[in-house]
């Protein structure tokens, strides 16, 4: 049964989200303010935390920021504001995918198992590693390695960056991606692909302007090129 620490000033949201998600067999911890939520996150141990961006005592983001770098599991925020401002800061922060309110707990729902569904997946496949010249990877232990020095990703980027290198020499396409590491179709405007690759050239010591290592193919989508990391 997973956990899910639900982090909501919002009382009766929190309590309808809570009973939606305890209904389909979640087992669900609230927290109204942010001050608190690093504390009962590392307490709770949760599968997946749903963080609301504005929030007493500390906003989303900054709760983000503080728990990324320990927290490995699935993070998805709330945000009340449709503006792409909100939804590319907190993907750059760490989280892994958003929910624009007011919720649609169906679609919530849905985020929450494609979430989850991708993390245990990921988790479950057998030990396999993959080299690249000074890039390392290995599956079962979701660690990379470039130079000989641990690169930090989040579960999101790992699966993304092991999508694009299982498939070296080959044009990922964006509609692929989204459906395979976020889980639902691809509609022409998420960036959240964009904001993850950029992620990994930054990490990996690609070329921000000119990319050699992980290349747009511009209208279909990332071409990880497997001679660029000697």
């Amino acid at each position: 049964m997973s956990k899910i620490l639900l982090v909501e000033d919002d009382q009766r949201l929190s309590d309808l989200v809570q009973s939606y998600l305890t209904q389909h067999g979640f087992v669900v911890r609230q927290v109204f303010n942010g001050l608190e939520a690093e504390a009962q996150c590392r307490d709770f141990n949760p599968d997946l935390v749903i963080l609301d961006l504005m929030l007493p005592g500390l906003d989303g983001f900054a709760i983000c920021r503080a728990i990324r770098p320990w927290f490995k599991q699935p993070i998805l925020m709330l945000t009340a504001k449709e503006s792409d401002i909100d939804q590319v800061l907190g993907l750059e922060l760490g989280a892994d995918d958003y929910v624009v309110k007011p919720v649609e707990p169906r679609v919530l729902l849905a985020r929450v198992h494609a979430l989850l569904r991708r993390t245990q997946t990921a988790s479950n496949q057998e030990s396999t590693t993959l080299s690249f010249g000074r890039l390392q990877l290995n599956q079962s232990a979701r660690e990379a390695y470039y130079d000989e020095q641990f690169v930090e990703l989040t579960s999101y980027e790992f699966d993304l960056l092991w999508m694009l290198a299982k498939h070296a020499g080959q044009t990922v396409r964006r509609e692929a991606i989204h459906k395979q590491i976020i889980g639902r179709e691809y509609d022409g405007l998420d960036r959240t692909v964009d904001v993850r690759v950029s992620h990994l050239r930054r990490k990996l010591g690609d070329n921000a302007d000119t990319p050699f290592r992980i290349k747009t193919v511009w209208g279909k989508g990332y071409l990880f090129v497997a001679d660029a990391w000697n």
